[in-house]
């Protein structure tokens, strides 16, 4: 394989490499792993006027113009509101693929988006490489990735963040949470657990005040589709807790509680309930309210704090919300300092304590 290394130089190098710590000037082969998390580099084969950005591993957004070179990471994707699209089998240089998200996932778009027009195609030129002991490996994110865990013991609380779909205001919400509680002295630390390579998201959180952030793909996880998530979110947590020492972590859960991301397993997960002391549901109509009160009544045997989103937009669906269905409804973009009021209200004493030298974690004995 030595003798048949190529240098190439990148015009984009994606978000979701961003554990490799890959440079514009990359070592390729065209020997290729169609494997999830490989890096690859490509070559846009069109131009887009809408999608048609990346996000790159210094936190900036770039367009991609036709003929640039792109390195992004092999997987797959299943979005309600976006491109889906698999990893197909076998990859070899030549082949032409799509850019399934601005993360810089590459896969085969198996169903473009309205919206957003057909994605963007992309020539696979090879894989890319990392130095290692004098050798030459295929870069992949799960090598340099964040352990998951089989079992959390300890943590701080944690509020989580879910919604009955993505492009429901959840991202919106945390970041007002993050904010409020930060302003009120505690040590937040938040993190992003089931959706997408896209760290823009995490990163709104820790310009929010945030004292750590971490995603899923810290953990070598490129899209949370089709994996059992709970080893990983209880892996990101126990990061945070472990780095960062928080008196609450943030946690927002990508997509929503219906789909393919694993969202519903998190809140199936007793171990990591235990944990919860607060569930924030974000939510566009209220059909998708009265099925997530269910949800949560029935399924995951856990109350709704709170349901913020569109759906509260004005009185009209926040007095459905209070009157019939009994939960508080407040809207994180007009009135976040009314959800951080009753968030410590919900555990005063708690929020007191941590404010002092007291203990600030949650055990289990098991």
């Amino acid at each position: 394989m030595l003798e048949s290394v190529f240098p190439l130089k990148a015009d984009h190098i994606a978000s979701s490499t961003g554990r490799c710590g890959l440079t514009e000037e990359v070592m390729c082969s065209p020997y290729i792993v169609a494997a999830e998390g490989y890096c690859v580099a490509v070559r846009a084969l069109d131009k887009k006027e809408v999608y048609n950005q990346v996000e790159c591993t210094d936190a900036t957004f770039h367009t991609i113009s036709k003929g640039d070179v792109l390195v992004g990471v092999l997987g797959e994707r299943q979005a309600l509101k976006g491109y889906s699209g698999r990893l197909p089998h076998r990859v070899r240089d030549g082949d032409i693929l799509n850019v399934l998200n601005m993360g810089g996932i590459i896969g085969e778009c198996t169903s473009d988006h309205p919206d957003l027009g057909p994605s963007l195609r992309v020539e696979v030129l090879g894989a890319v490489l990392v130095e290692q002991d004098g050798k030459y490996h295929h870069a992949r994110i799960q090598d340099f990735a964040l352990q998951p865990q089989y079992s959390l013991t300890e943590s701080a609380p944690l509020i989580l963040v879910s919604g009955t779909s993505m492009n429901t205001g959840k991202t919106l919400a945390a970041c007002q949470i993050v904010r409020g509680l930060t302003d009120r002295g505690l040590r937040v630390a938040a993190g992003k657990s089931t959706g997408a390579a896209l760290q823009r998201d995490v990163r709104n959180m820790s310009d929010h005040g945030a004292i750590g952030v971490a995603s899923f793909t810290d953990l070598g996880v490129v899209a949370s589709t089709n994996k059992q998530m709970a080893p990983y979110a209880k892996g990101l947590i126990q990061h945070l807790n472990d780095e960062y020492d928080p008196d609450v972590i943030v946690l927002e859960l990508g997509d929503g509680f219906i789909g393919y991301y694993g969202v519903d397993e998190l809140l199936l997960d007793k171990e990591l309930q235990k944990f919860v002391r607060a569930n924030i549901v974000a939510a566009t109509d209220l059909a998708g309210v009265w099925s997530a009160d269910q949800l949560f009544r029935q399924r995951y045997d856990a109350p709704i704090e709170i349901v913020t989103g569109p759906v509260t937009d004005n009185a009209v669906g926040s007095q459905y919300i209070e009157q019939v269905l009994g939960i508080t409804a407040i809207n994180a973009m007009q009135n976040g300092d009314q959800i951080i009021e009753h968030l410590v209200e919900m555990f005063p004493s708690r929020a007191r304590k941590l404010k002092t030298a007291g203990p600030r974690k949650v055990t289990i004995n098991v």
